[in-house]
C-alpha cells in the first residue's frame, strides 16, 4: 500500500493524489486504505518515512565500514553526491514536496514523530563519525566537530537536493555539471576539517 502511494504521489503530487488513486494503484478497496490510514496525511508521512529509512541503511554502512573518520566523512559526502542521480530523483522530489507540505500544514502532521525518529537515526549514525574523529585524530581537534559535521551535512544535503531538483527543470539547467559542483564543495569541506 505504501509503495502504491509512493507511485501515485510521484505521478500526481501530494496535493492532487486521492485515497481512491492509492487504492486503485494498490488494487484494493478504498475502505482498506482508510482502515490503515484514516487520513491522507498519515500515508504521506509513511511514504516519506520509508524513503528516509531506505537512506538510513546506506549511512549505517558508511559508518560501520573500516577507516578513519576522515575517510568515512568522504564516503558520506559521496553518498550525498549519489543522491543526485536519476535513480534517486523521484525520492528527492518527494522528500522536498513532503517537507514543503509539512511546513505549510496549519497543524503538525499526525505521525510526524515517526518521520523525525527516522531522521534522528540518520543523525545518530553520523554522530558516531564525530566520535571516531575525536579518537583517531584524522580531523582538526580545534573544531567543534559535532557542530561542523551537522552544518556540513545540512549544507551538503540541501545543496545536493537543490541540484537534483534543478536538473529536472530544463530552464534551470546549469552549465556546470551538478556532480562536479558537489565534488568541489566536498573538496572544500574535507580540506577544512582535515588534520594537518
Amino acid at each position: 500500500m505504501i509503495e502504491a502511494a509512493e507511485r501515485v504521489f510521484n505521478r500526481k503530487g501530494l496535493d492532487k493524489a486521492t485515497m481512491q488513486d492509492i487504492s486503485t494503484e494498490a488494487q484494493m478497496g478504498v475502505a482498506t486504505v482508510f482502515r490503515y490510514f484514516p487520513k491522507k496525511d498519515k500515508i504521506i508521512v509513511a511514504v516519506a518515512t520509508k524513503i528516509v529509512e531506505s537512506q538510513l541503511q546506506t549511512f549505517e554502512e558508511v559508518v560501520s565500514r573500516p577507516g578513519t573518520c576522515y575517510e568515512k566523512l568522504e564516503r558520506m559526502l559521496d553518498v550525498f553526491i549519489g543522491f543526485i542521480g536519476k535513480e534517486h530523483s523521484e525520492n528527492t522530489k518527494l522528500i522536498e514536496a513532503f517537507e514543503s507540505y509539512a511546513a505549510q500544514s496549519r497543524e503538525p502532521l499526525e505521525d510526524i514523530s515517526i518521520y523525525n525518529d527516522a531522521l534522528g537515526r540518520i543523525k545518530s549514525a553520523l554522530s558516531r563519525i564525530v566520535e571516531d574523529g575525536v579518537n583517531d585524530g584524522s580531523l582538526r581537534s580545534d573544531l567543534p566537530l559535532d557542530e561542523v559535521l551537522a552544518t556540513m551535512n545540512n549544507a551538503f544535503g540541501l545543496f545536493a537536493k537543490k541540484l537534483s531538483l534543478q536538473s529536472s527543470i530544463p530552464m534551470l539547467e546549469s552549465d556546470i555539471d551538478p556532480a562536479r559542483q558537489l565534488e568541489i564543495l566536498k573538496d572544500m569541506v574535507l580540506r577544512y576539517v582535515r588534520a594537518n
